[in-house]
Protein backbone atom coordinates (compact mmCIF):
# COMPACT_ATOMS: atom_id res chain seq x y z
CA UNK A 1 0.00 0.00 0.00
CA UNK A 2 1.43 3.27 -1.07
CA UNK A 3 0.89 6.14 1.45
CA UNK A 4 0.60 9.28 0.58
CA UNK A 5 0.62 12.32 3.03
CA UNK A 6 0.03 16.14 2.95
CA UNK A 7 0.43 19.07 5.61
CA UNK A 8 -1.33 22.62 6.17
CA UNK A 9 -3.52 24.72 7.97
CA UNK A 10 -6.85 23.94 6.21
CA UNK A 11 -8.22 26.49 8.63
CA UNK A 12 -11.23 27.56 6.22
CA UNK A 13 -11.84 24.37 4.29
CA UNK A 14 -13.14 24.95 0.74
CA UNK A 15 -12.85 23.93 -2.65
CA UNK A 16 -9.46 24.21 -3.67
CA UNK A 17 -8.69 21.77 -0.79
CA UNK A 18 -11.08 19.44 -1.71
CA UNK A 19 -9.37 19.49 -5.25
CA UNK A 20 -5.41 19.20 -3.57
CA UNK A 21 -6.38 16.11 -1.57
CA UNK A 22 -8.05 14.23 -4.54
CA UNK A 23 -5.23 15.15 -6.74
CA UNK A 24 -2.93 14.05 -3.72
CA UNK A 25 -4.95 10.82 -3.51
CA UNK A 26 -4.49 9.81 -7.23
CA UNK A 27 -0.70 9.25 -6.20
CA UNK A 28 -1.39 6.64 -4.14
CA UNK A 29 -3.77 4.35 -1.84
CA UNK A 30 -3.71 5.78 1.39
CA UNK A 31 -4.41 9.71 2.25
CA UNK A 32 -3.16 10.78 5.45
CA UNK A 33 -4.28 14.72 5.65
CA UNK A 34 -2.41 16.58 8.81
CA UNK A 35 -3.54 19.97 10.22
CA UNK A 36 -1.56 22.36 12.56
CA UNK A 37 -3.13 22.47 15.98
CA UNK A 38 -4.34 25.52 17.50
CA UNK A 39 -1.35 25.76 19.78
CA UNK A 40 0.64 25.93 16.84
CA UNK A 41 -1.66 28.35 14.50
CA UNK A 42 -1.29 30.80 17.47
CA UNK A 43 1.91 30.22 18.30
CA UNK A 44 3.66 31.51 14.38
CA UNK A 45 0.27 33.64 13.47
CA UNK A 46 -1.19 35.06 16.79
CA UNK A 47 -4.54 33.86 15.70
CA UNK A 48 -6.86 31.08 16.47
CA UNK A 49 -8.44 28.76 14.18
CA UNK A 50 -11.63 29.33 12.40
CA UNK A 51 -13.07 25.86 14.04
CA UNK A 52 -11.88 23.96 17.43
CA UNK A 53 -9.16 21.41 16.33
CA UNK A 54 -11.86 18.18 17.27
CA UNK A 55 -14.43 19.80 14.60
CA UNK A 56 -11.76 20.36 11.73
CA UNK A 57 -10.48 17.07 11.71
CA UNK A 58 -14.16 15.49 11.47
CA UNK A 59 -14.69 17.40 8.70
CA UNK A 60 -11.86 16.65 6.76
CA UNK A 61 -11.99 12.83 7.37
CA UNK A 62 -15.62 12.78 6.22
CA UNK A 63 -14.08 13.91 2.68
CA UNK A 64 -14.17 10.27 0.76
CA UNK A 65 -10.36 10.37 -0.58
CA UNK A 66 -9.43 10.65 2.92
CA UNK A 67 -7.87 7.73 4.78
CA UNK A 68 -6.55 9.63 8.17
CA UNK A 69 -6.18 12.78 9.64
CA UNK A 70 -3.62 13.58 12.06
CA UNK A 71 -3.49 17.13 13.82
CA UNK A 72 -0.06 18.20 14.47
CA UNK A 73 1.41 19.46 17.42
CA UNK A 74 5.20 19.73 16.27
CA UNK A 75 6.74 24.19 16.89
CA UNK A 76 9.43 23.92 14.37
CA UNK A 77 8.07 25.82 11.77
CA UNK A 78 7.31 24.27 8.73
CA UNK A 79 7.16 20.85 10.28
CA UNK A 80 4.14 20.96 12.67
CA UNK A 81 3.58 17.17 11.43
CA UNK A 82 6.96 16.18 11.94
CA UNK A 83 6.43 13.55 14.66
CA UNK A 84 3.74 12.24 12.65
CA UNK A 85 5.47 11.65 9.46
CA UNK A 86 8.25 9.90 11.29
CA UNK A 87 5.85 7.71 12.90
CA UNK A 88 3.69 7.05 9.86
CA UNK A 89 6.24 6.43 7.42
CA UNK A 90 4.43 7.59 4.58
CA UNK A 91 6.13 6.96 0.92
CA UNK A 92 5.21 10.26 -0.43
CA UNK A 93 4.86 13.73 0.95
CA UNK A 94 2.83 15.74 -1.23
CA UNK A 95 3.15 19.49 -1.55
CA UNK A 96 1.79 22.32 -3.95
CA UNK A 97 4.37 25.05 -6.23
CA UNK A 98 3.96 27.22 -3.69
CA UNK A 99 5.59 25.49 -0.59
CA UNK A 100 7.81 27.60 1.15
CA UNK A 101 9.71 24.92 3.34
CA UNK A 102 10.43 22.40 0.92
CA UNK A 103 14.14 22.26 1.92
CA UNK A 104 14.12 21.36 5.06
CA UNK A 105 10.82 18.75 4.04
CA UNK A 106 13.20 16.74 1.67
CA UNK A 107 15.26 16.45 4.53
CA UNK A 108 12.92 15.33 6.73
CA UNK A 109 11.43 12.32 3.87
CA UNK A 110 15.34 11.61 3.91
CA UNK A 111 15.16 10.24 7.05
CA UNK A 112 12.54 7.59 6.29
CA UNK A 113 12.92 7.30 2.25
CA UNK A 114 9.88 9.07 1.23
CA UNK A 115 9.30 11.02 -2.02
CA UNK A 116 9.29 14.44 -1.62
CA UNK A 117 6.08 15.08 -4.39
CA UNK A 118 5.14 18.59 -5.95
CA UNK A 119 2.43 18.59 -7.47
CA UNK A 120 1.63 20.63 -10.82
CA UNK A 121 -1.01 23.87 -10.69
CA UNK A 122 -4.12 22.86 -11.95
CA UNK A 123 -7.01 25.30 -12.99
CA UNK A 124 -8.85 25.90 -9.84
CA UNK A 125 -13.01 24.89 -10.02
CA UNK A 126 -14.06 27.51 -8.10
CA UNK A 127 -13.76 31.01 -7.42
CA UNK A 128 -12.47 32.29 -4.62
CA UNK A 129 -9.42 29.86 -4.67
CA UNK A 130 -7.17 30.18 -1.41
CA UNK A 131 -8.25 30.95 2.40
CA UNK A 132 -7.21 34.27 2.36
CA UNK A 133 -9.68 35.45 -0.67
CA UNK A 134 -12.57 33.79 0.83
CA UNK A 135 -11.66 35.68 4.10
CA UNK A 136 -11.42 38.40 1.94
CA UNK A 137 -14.81 37.29 -0.08
CA UNK A 138 -16.89 37.23 3.38
CA UNK A 139 -15.21 40.28 5.03
CA UNK A 140 -16.21 42.37 1.49
CA UNK A 141 -19.22 44.70 1.56
CA UNK A 142 -22.91 43.95 0.36
CA UNK A 143 -23.04 47.31 -1.84
CA UNK A 144 -20.41 49.62 -2.95
CA UNK A 145 -20.92 53.29 -4.67
CA UNK A 146 -19.28 54.02 -8.06
CA UNK A 147 -17.99 57.26 -8.12
CA UNK A 148 -17.78 61.15 -10.31
CA UNK A 149 -14.39 62.08 -11.07
CA UNK A 150 -14.03 66.04 -11.29
CA UNK A 151 -10.37 67.01 -12.81
CA UNK A 152 -7.25 65.21 -12.67
CA UNK A 153 -7.97 62.66 -14.34
CA UNK A 154 -5.21 60.14 -16.11
CA UNK A 155 -2.60 61.87 -13.47
CA UNK A 156 -3.63 58.81 -11.48
CA UNK A 157 -1.77 56.32 -14.03
CA UNK A 158 1.36 55.43 -13.38
CA UNK A 159 2.82 56.73 -16.60
CA UNK A 160 1.58 60.06 -16.48
CA UNK A 161 2.09 60.67 -12.67
CA UNK A 162 2.96 64.22 -11.65
CA UNK A 163 4.08 64.75 -8.39
CA UNK A 164 2.71 67.79 -6.37
CA UNK A 165 -0.45 67.55 -8.68
CA UNK A 166 -4.27 65.93 -7.80
CA UNK A 167 -6.61 63.91 -8.59
CA UNK A 168 -10.17 64.95 -7.89
CA UNK A 169 -13.17 62.61 -7.46
CA UNK A 170 -16.04 61.69 -5.50
CA UNK A 171 -18.40 58.13 -4.43
CA UNK A 172 -21.81 58.65 -5.30
CA UNK A 173 -25.37 56.88 -4.12
CA UNK A 174 -26.96 54.87 -5.36
CA UNK A 175 -25.10 52.33 -4.42
CA UNK A 176 -24.55 48.71 -6.55
CA UNK A 177 -24.55 44.98 -4.79
CA UNK A 178 -23.96 42.14 -6.56
CA UNK A 179 -27.66 41.46 -7.30
CA UNK A 180 -28.79 44.85 -8.52
CA UNK A 181 -26.84 47.20 -10.44
CA UNK A 182 -29.04 50.47 -11.39
CA UNK A 183 -26.34 51.70 -13.80
CA UNK A 184 -25.22 51.00 -17.25
CA UNK A 185 -22.20 49.11 -17.65
CA UNK A 186 -18.72 49.89 -18.99
CA UNK A 187 -19.79 53.61 -18.33
CA UNK A 188 -17.14 55.55 -16.95
CA UNK A 189 -18.55 55.49 -13.32
CA UNK A 190 -15.88 52.66 -11.79
CA UNK A 191 -17.91 49.85 -11.93
CA UNK A 192 -14.94 47.37 -12.02
CA UNK A 193 -13.59 48.70 -8.74
CA UNK A 194 -17.00 48.31 -6.93
CA UNK A 195 -16.77 44.96 -8.24
CA UNK A 196 -13.78 43.99 -7.02
CA UNK A 197 -14.71 45.38 -4.00
CA UNK A 198 -18.05 43.70 -3.28
CA UNK A 199 -16.56 40.39 -4.41
CA UNK A 200 -13.46 40.76 -1.70
CA UNK A 201 -10.93 42.05 -3.74
CA UNK A 202 -8.50 45.57 -4.28
CA UNK A 203 -9.08 46.33 -7.61
CA UNK A 204 -5.88 48.89 -7.19
CA UNK A 205 -3.10 46.61 -8.90
CA UNK A 206 -5.66 44.96 -11.73
CA UNK A 207 -6.41 48.81 -12.80
CA UNK A 208 -2.85 49.56 -12.74
CA UNK A 209 -2.15 46.37 -14.89
CA UNK A 210 -4.99 47.29 -17.67
CA UNK A 211 -2.94 50.26 -18.35
CA UNK A 212 -5.22 52.83 -16.58
CA UNK A 213 -5.26 54.42 -13.52
CA UNK A 214 -6.05 53.89 -9.90
CA UNK A 215 -8.31 56.47 -8.41
CA UNK A 216 -11.91 54.33 -9.12
CA UNK A 217 -10.98 51.61 -6.63
CA UNK A 218 -9.01 54.11 -4.27
CA UNK A 219 -12.44 56.42 -4.32
CA UNK A 220 -14.80 53.67 -4.11
CA UNK A 221 -12.84 51.67 -1.19
CA UNK A 222 -12.16 55.20 0.35
CA UNK A 223 -15.71 56.30 0.05
CA UNK A 224 -16.41 60.66 0.21
CA UNK A 225 -15.21 63.53 -1.76
CA UNK A 226 -11.66 63.45 -2.14
CA UNK A 227 -8.07 64.81 -3.28
CA UNK A 228 -5.74 62.43 -4.19
CA UNK A 229 -2.23 62.74 -5.27
CA UNK A 230 -0.62 61.98 -8.21
CA UNK A 231 1.36 59.46 -8.18
CA UNK A 232 2.55 55.24 -8.62
CA UNK A 233 -0.28 54.27 -5.98
CA UNK A 234 -3.08 56.09 -4.10
CA UNK A 235 -2.39 58.61 -1.51
CA UNK A 236 -4.81 60.64 0.23
CA UNK A 237 -4.16 64.44 -0.12
CA UNK A 238 -7.80 65.26 1.96
CA UNK A 239 -11.59 63.79 2.70
CA UNK A 240 -14.43 65.24 3.01
CA UNK A 241 -17.62 63.84 3.26
CA UNK A 242 -18.68 65.53 0.04
CA UNK A 243 -22.49 67.13 1.76
CA UNK A 244 -21.99 70.33 0.40
CA UNK A 245 -22.86 68.90 -3.37
CA UNK A 246 -26.01 67.43 -2.25
CA UNK A 247 -28.51 68.09 -4.76
CA UNK A 248 -26.00 69.42 -7.27
CA UNK A 249 -24.85 66.37 -8.91
CA UNK A 250 -26.70 64.04 -12.31
CA UNK A 251 -25.33 62.03 -14.80
CA UNK A 252 -26.40 62.13 -18.39
CA UNK A 253 -26.43 58.33 -20.28
CA UNK A 254 -24.60 59.63 -23.33
CA UNK A 255 -25.88 56.06 -25.36
CA UNK A 256 -22.56 54.13 -25.72
CA UNK A 257 -20.05 52.33 -23.67
CA UNK A 258 -16.76 53.52 -23.22
CA UNK A 259 -13.18 52.42 -23.35
CA UNK A 260 -10.77 53.70 -20.59
CA UNK A 261 -8.00 51.04 -21.90
CA UNK A 262 -8.60 51.89 -25.75
CA UNK A 263 -7.82 55.58 -24.92
CA UNK A 264 -4.97 55.42 -22.91
CA UNK A 265 -2.02 56.24 -24.94
CA UNK A 266 -3.97 59.12 -26.61
CA UNK A 267 -2.43 62.60 -26.84
CA UNK A 268 -3.95 65.06 -24.47
CA UNK A 269 -2.86 68.37 -22.53
CA UNK A 270 -1.73 67.34 -19.30
CA UNK A 271 -0.61 70.54 -18.16
CA UNK A 272 -4.41 71.37 -17.99
CA UNK A 273 -5.61 68.63 -16.82
CA UNK A 274 -2.98 69.40 -13.81
CA UNK A 275 -4.54 72.77 -13.82
CA UNK A 276 -7.92 71.32 -13.43
CA UNK A 277 -7.29 69.64 -10.38
CA UNK A 278 -5.73 72.19 -8.80
CA UNK A 279 -8.86 74.55 -9.63
CA UNK A 280 -11.15 71.38 -8.41
CA UNK A 281 -9.02 71.24 -5.66
CA UNK A 282 -9.54 74.88 -4.28
CA UNK A 283 -13.17 74.62 -5.29
CA UNK A 284 -13.65 71.89 -2.43
CA UNK A 285 -11.48 73.66 0.44
CA UNK A 286 -13.36 76.21 -0.19
CA UNK A 287 -16.72 74.60 -0.33
CA UNK A 288 -17.14 76.97 -3.99
CA UNK A 289 -18.97 74.81 -6.69
CA UNK A 290 -18.59 77.74 -9.24
CA UNK A 291 -14.82 77.25 -8.28
CA UNK A 292 -15.05 73.35 -8.68
CA UNK A 293 -17.23 74.03 -11.81
CA UNK A 294 -14.24 76.04 -13.13
CA UNK A 295 -12.05 73.48 -12.89
CA UNK A 296 -14.51 70.29 -14.28
CA UNK A 297 -15.12 72.89 -17.50
CA UNK A 298 -10.98 72.77 -17.80
CA UNK A 299 -10.65 69.37 -17.77
CA UNK A 300 -13.87 69.03 -20.35
CA UNK A 301 -11.70 71.11 -22.68
CA UNK A 302 -9.32 68.33 -22.52
CA UNK A 303 -12.00 65.95 -23.29
CA UNK A 304 -12.74 67.87 -26.29
CA UNK A 305 -8.97 68.33 -27.65
CA UNK A 306 -8.81 64.85 -27.31
CA UNK A 307 -11.50 64.03 -29.95
CA UNK A 308 -14.67 63.41 -27.45
CA UNK A 309 -18.63 64.73 -29.01
CA UNK A 310 -19.72 68.30 -27.40
CA UNK A 311 -22.21 67.22 -25.38
CA UNK A 312 -25.69 68.64 -24.62
CA UNK A 313 -26.35 71.72 -23.50
CA UNK A 314 -28.61 71.50 -20.05
CA UNK A 315 -30.48 74.61 -18.37
CA UNK A 316 -29.49 75.45 -15.06
CA UNK A 317 -25.60 73.18 -15.24
CA UNK A 318 -22.62 75.13 -14.81
CA UNK A 319 -20.14 72.19 -15.80
CA UNK A 320 -20.26 69.25 -17.31
CA UNK A 321 -17.85 66.66 -18.57
CA UNK A 322 -17.65 62.73 -19.42
CA UNK A 323 -16.92 60.48 -16.64
CA UNK A 324 -14.03 59.24 -16.88
CA UNK A 325 -12.05 58.56 -20.20
CA UNK A 326 -13.17 56.48 -22.72
CA UNK A 327 -15.33 58.63 -24.84
CA UNK A 328 -18.64 57.70 -23.95
CA UNK A 329 -20.44 56.31 -20.71
CA UNK A 330 -21.74 58.93 -18.48
CA UNK A 331 -21.31 62.58 -18.67
CA UNK A 332 -21.53 64.48 -15.16
CA UNK A 333 -23.40 67.81 -15.25
CA UNK A 334 -23.05 70.18 -11.89
CA UNK A 335 -26.02 72.64 -10.59
CA UNK A 336 -26.16 75.71 -8.27
CA UNK A 337 -29.05 74.63 -6.91
CA UNK A 338 -31.25 71.70 -6.23
CA UNK A 339 -33.70 72.69 -7.54
CA UNK A 340 -32.28 73.18 -10.66
CA UNK A 341 -30.40 69.93 -10.75
CA UNK A 342 -34.28 68.34 -10.64
CA UNK A 343 -36.26 70.41 -12.91
CA UNK A 344 -33.03 69.11 -15.24
CA UNK A 345 -34.04 65.05 -14.57
CA UNK A 346 -36.97 66.42 -14.78
CA UNK A 347 -37.09 67.35 -18.49
CA UNK A 348 -33.97 64.78 -19.53
CA UNK A 349 -35.51 61.26 -19.62
CA UNK A 350 -31.32 59.85 -19.48
CA UNK A 351 -30.65 62.53 -16.97
CA UNK A 352 -30.41 60.99 -13.33
CA UNK A 353 -29.91 62.23 -9.88
CA UNK A 354 -26.47 61.14 -7.86
CA UNK A 355 -25.68 62.66 -4.80
CA UNK A 356 -22.43 62.23 -2.72
CA UNK A 357 -21.95 58.80 -0.71
CA UNK A 358 -19.52 58.58 2.65
CA UNK A 359 -19.52 55.73 4.44
CA UNK A 360 -18.83 56.12 8.25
Amino acid sequence: MKKVFVSGAYDILHAGHLQFFEEARELGDYLIVSFASAEVLWHHTRRKPSIPDEHKQALIHGFKMVDEVVIGTNFEEGLDFKDDFLRLEPDLLVVTEDDKYGDIKRQLCDQIGAKYTVLPKTPPRFEPVSTSSIVQWVQAPTEAPLRVDFAGGWLDVPRYSRPGEYIVNCAISPLVSLREWPFEKRAGLGGSGAWALINGRDGVDAEIDLGVGWQDPAVIRETGLCVWRSGEKPELDFKQNGDFLNGRMAILWTGSQHDTPGAADLQRDYDRIAQSARVARGGILNSDIRQLADGIQLYHLVQLDEGMQPLPEIEGAIAKKYCGGGHGGYALYLFVEQSQRDAAVAAHEELRAVEPFCRV
